[in-house]
């Protein structure tokens, strides 16, 4: 997703903590078929995701993530903290439609640029037509899952499962660089071994997508780690309502800027 994208470009922070609860199958109907091949059930436990009505979680050593997704009435939140011991940041974006707000507090990294400071506690609204077609503030485009899995699955290999619904191997990462796993100049610090990076899959009863575990090694200056993406409430979550207006000014140049 690329709102957590935008957040790895700030020096210091690399990767995504939370927790999640596996989507029950609604009672009284039963369960698809999940495919006997491994590779063939990890693909199609993205089709829930597709769908576009799901929250989710990331988690790894500096990011702390929560959010929703829900195209039937085209809206989507994430709320996030990031950082480490020295520096941390969070934000807060709302999207419904083709608006978007915007929440930050970026601690002493924007100090004493004009207009941040009143800025910390209020919802930035976007306008659309000025941030043009920067797709860090697209929540609700194509492959709006925050792992891009769909996009990963496409390169898998050395798959197995491991246990009823679970699953091990690894993925190309190469193939889904708008990922929280990892960002271009991640990719580009791996190499070759970017195509190569571990995972480990948890499906539900239905063969949905719950649990995502990448592990991703180190690569110039992020160290290795994992990173966990926790989905939940498929077909269950719930649109997402506009800041209250009270709280909302105009997004500066800053802003924009740091979302292109």
């Amino acid at each position: 997703m690329g709102v957590v994208a935008a957040a790895l470009l700030v020096p210091g922070v690399a990767a995504c903590n939370s927790g999640a609860t596996d989507s029950p199958t609604a009672s009284g109907s039963s369960a698809p078929a999940i495919p006997k091949d491994p590779k063939e059930a990890l693909v199609a436990s993205t089709k829930g995701l597709a769908e576009g009505n799901f929250s989710f979680t990331v988690a790894s050593e500096s990011i702390n993530g929560s959010g929703s997704i829900h195209k039937p009435s085209n809206s989507a939140q994430m709320a996030m903290t990031a950082g480490d011991e020295t520096f941390t940041m969070e934000f807060d974006v709302i999207q419904i439609d083709s608006e978007t707000w915007v929440k930050m507090d970026l601690g002493d990294l924007l100090a004493g640029l004009p207009g941040m400071a009143e800025m910390k506690d209020k919802y930035q609204y976007i306008d659309a037509a000025k941030a043009g077609d920067a797709k860090n503030l697209d929540m609700l485009k194509d492959g709006s899952d925050p792992a891009n899995a769909a996009e990963m699955f496409k390169g898998l290999s050395d798959v197995q499962e491991t246990g009823p619904g679970t699953y091990s191997g690894k993925v190309d990462m190469t193939a889904a660089t708008d990922s929280v796993a990892a960002d271009e100049d991640m990719i580009k610090a791996l190499g070759d071994q970017a195509k190569q990076i571990p995972f480990t899959a948890k499906l539900d009863d239905q063969g949905r997508l719950i649990e995502l575990v990448i592990s991703v090694p180190a690569a110039g200056e992020t160290k290795a780690q994992d990173v966990t993406i926790k989905y939940a409430d498929y077909g269950a979550a719930k649109a997402v309502q506009k800041p209250p207006a009270d709280q909302v000014v105009e997004a500066n140049e800053q802003t924009y800027e740091m979302f292109k």
